[in-house]
């Protein structure tokens, strides 16, 4: 079948046609896939729907796309930020319920300050002072999270549209996006492309890949925000968590990266054993949980770093990925002023965000895992969110 595609790809090709596919980190390249077409207004393909979700504030128009699986589990992906609106997942008595927060339209997501459910970068997290300096060069980013740059910019990749294709066989959707040399001070015009699978076994497989033509900084990560109560809690401080690391990167007040990778044992971090999310957060000092753990035995291979249960559903979410970091979250900063799916309110911990990612401020810090791409190289790291229930 033929494809149907969403915004100008021939940049993307006559940019990047000649490059080198080698990779330099994460685990194997995705599988091969096929595409799928797709009508201009609505259709249900191979368990894919796509349909109108508003327009991006440059005037483009914005497609959202439904996955569903065999189990009836669905998640929603817009090409807006390729953003994850929707998961919706069943609960011990196999009730679908709604375990993502975010809206039903796209002006939900512009600015989309909260960063709800999308891929962030270039470079995901903050780098120290907007700045740092690659091969004897210093570039200057946007500090739009003063005096420190956080999240790719004023303009991230979670507030661009990005091509789409729909991969039938897969039950999966392909987005691309390039970014430009310059674009939010970064240096090279890089490619990047997120696969997003809805496998069999409930689980919403992140495929990451980038390639660029001038050495860059990149890292990727998918900034959604988890409720498994789906609406039973207004809050996360119930939930359980386990991190499997023993480590965590050491930050100053800005939560910029003093170099020291800390120990969690003895400190309200430790996450090692099953943990109720509340149980030590008022122990914190400053803004709840935000911080980058080092994922035990985490970047070379695809390896378990988080386990999720809300014990009030049975609902279970586990994270395995190759990045070598994950960021807890526990949504400080929300204060009541959005309400999202089916008119809940998002107070402060409505919901929590397990980012996996390369540490904080990577390129100003020698001694964490590079996260610099050079030409001829390939960028390629997966994450996979896993649902399922207790008892399991």
């Amino acid at each position: 079948m033929k494809n149907h595609i969403w915004r100008n790809t021939l940049l993307a090709f006559a940019l990047f046609g000649g490059l080198s596919s080698a990779g330099i980190s994460g685990c194997s390249s995705p599988e091969q896939q096929n595409e799928q077409t797709i009508s201009t207004d609505e259709a249900v393909t191979m368990n894919i729907k796509s349909e109108p979700f508003g327009t991006a504030p440059d005037g483009q128009e914005v497609r959202l796309f439904t996955l569903t699986n065999a189990t009836g589990m669905t998640v929603k992906i817009t090409n807006y930020g390729a953003i994850v609106t929707s998961i919706m997942t069943p609960d011990r008595d196999g009730n679908l319920g709604e375990v993502a927060l975010g809206f039903d339209s796209v002006d939900g997501y512009v600015p989309n300050d909260p960063h709800f459910g999308g891929v962030v970068g270039r470079y995901a997290n903050r780098i120290a002072k907007g700045r740092f300096t690659l091969d004897g060069q210093e570039y200057k980013l946007a500090t739009n999270d003063a005096p420190n740059h956080l999240h790719g910019g004023n303009i991230g990749f979670d507030r661009v549209v990005w091509t789409a294709e729909d991969l039938h066989d897969q039950n999966a959707i392909r987005l691309t996006y390039v970014s430009r040399d310059g674009e939010e001070g970064y240096p090279g015009n890089l490619r990047a492309v997120v696969t997003y699978t809805l496998t069999d076994d409930n689980g919403l497989r992140i495929e990451y890949e980038a390639t660029a033509d001038k050495a860059t900084p990149v890292n990727l990560t998918n900034h959604s925000y988890f409720n498994l109560s789906a609406g039973k809690e207004k809050d996360i401080l119930k939930h359980v968590l386990t991190i499997h690391a023993d480590q965590y990167t050491a930050t100053d007040k800005m939560l910029i990266p003093t170099g020291e990778l800390a120990p969690v044992e003895g400190t309200p971090y430790d996450f090692t054993e099953p943990q109720s999310v509340g149980d030590r957060i008022n122990n914190l000092q400053g803004y709840g949980y935000d911080l980058n753990y080092v994922v035990r035995e985490g970047g070379d291979k695809l390896t378990r770093a988080a386990t999720l249960e809300d014990p009030a559903t049975g609902r279970v979410m586990e994270v395995h990925t190759t990045q070598p970091g994950i960021q807890l979250y526990t949504a400080y900063h929300l204060d009541g002023k959005l309400t999202g799916h089916n008119n809940t309110t998002y107070d402060r911990y409505a919901g929590l965000c397990l980012e996996a990612q390369h540490y904080p401020d990577s390129p100003n810090q020698e001694s964490f895992p590079s996260a610099i791409l050079r030409p001829g190289e390939k960028y390629s790291e997966t994450t996979i969110y896993k649902f399922g229930v207790d008892g399991e």
